[in-house]
């Protein structure tokens, strides 16, 4: 049975006028008429009394009228549920992080993940960023998050925000009163860096190169962790994304210098696998990491 058809009947015989009816569904009142000549003649009764005004609805009517209220009912819950089974979003979706993206903010996606696809759940693994690659190209991840990202031939970059490097004091240190500090000033200090694999090394090493500054390399570590641990224990003074330190000045363990004229960023980006067709949750997720919230610095993609 065509629905527009009994909704039709159903709103002539609620209205009990063949005009109101018509006019409520779009129709010519000599076409609603006339389906009501074809129904009555398919079942030989008659529905409607069309002698008394307004239209009295017969007793046949009343079952027919209760049919096509239920029909309706049964295909508008029919049509909400499919809907919120269109839109829902469920499944499971598997990061590939760097360990200075910081658990607390891994923390707050999850809960706003969880708060917008309460039936998604979200798995995250913290590796060396050769490791995020092997775990994205592999497919043991849908995404990896990482530190100046590099496209290949397998993986596709979505630049992701820029994290503003500034140095880093120990709140004993003598520059630790300095409202900012000129490259040239680091020239001679005590310096605690990164392990000359990873990219942030290389990236310090440049700008201090640049600058003509040479630093006493103290220690070296190959996570933004060890590294804050060294800086505030006195052992020297370093150069890292100021967001990564935002715990430890609340502690007052570290202060966070800029670096007077120069801006220097450590990109931070998404990688996935190249034409990879993410389900429902995985794009979702994907667009709550491409949302900009405050204190980010979105950029466009690059593949």
């Amino acid at each position: 049975m065509d629905p527009d058809h009994l909704k039709l009947f159903r709103d002539i015989a609620q209205n009990r006028s063949v005009s109101k009816g018509a006019t409520m569904n779009e129709v010519s009142q000599s076409a609603a008429s006339q389906h009501l000549q074809e129904i009555e003649q398919r079942f030989g009764v008659t529905l409607l009394d069309r002698t008394s005004r307004p239209l009295v609805v017969t007793d046949a009517g009343k079952l027919y009228l209760e049919m096509c209220r239920e029909i309706l009912r049964t295909r508008d819950e029919f049509l909400v549920a499919l809907e919120r089974l269109k839109t829902e979003v469920e499944g499971t979706v598997r990061v590939a992080s760097i360990y200075s993206v910081g658990l607390s903010e891994m923390s707050q996606l999850e809960g706003e993940f969880s708060r917008r696809y309460p039936q998604a759940r979200l798995e995250v693994e913290y590796l060396r960023p050769e490791k995020v690659y092997e775990a994205v190209v592999t497919d043991r991840a849908d995404l990896g998050l990482l530190s100046y990202p590099e496209p290949s031939k397998e993986v596709t970059v979505r630049p992701w925000r820029q994290e503003q490097m500034v140095v880093a004091a120990s709140p004993h240190h003598p520059l630790a009163m300095r409202l900012d500090v000129r490259p040239e000033e680091l020239d001679g200090l005590d310096f605690v860096g990164f392990d000359e694999d990873l990219p942030i090394r290389r990236d310090v090493d440049r700008f201090l190169r640049e600058h003509r500054v040479h630093v006493n390399l103290t220690l070296h570590f190959d996570n933004l962790q060890m590294i804050k641990e060294a800086v505030a224990h006195g052992s020297g003074v370093s150069i890292m994304p100021a967001r990564i330190m935002a715990e430890e000045v609340r502690q007052g363990r570290l202060v966070p210098i800029p670096i007077a004229g120069f801006r220097l960023y450590r990109p931070l980006g998404i990688v996935h696998r190249r034409k990879k067709r993410f389900h429902r949750a995985g794009q979702a997720f994907l667009d709550l990491l491409q949302e900009p919230p405050s204190g980010w610095t979105p950029v466009a993609a690059v593949s």
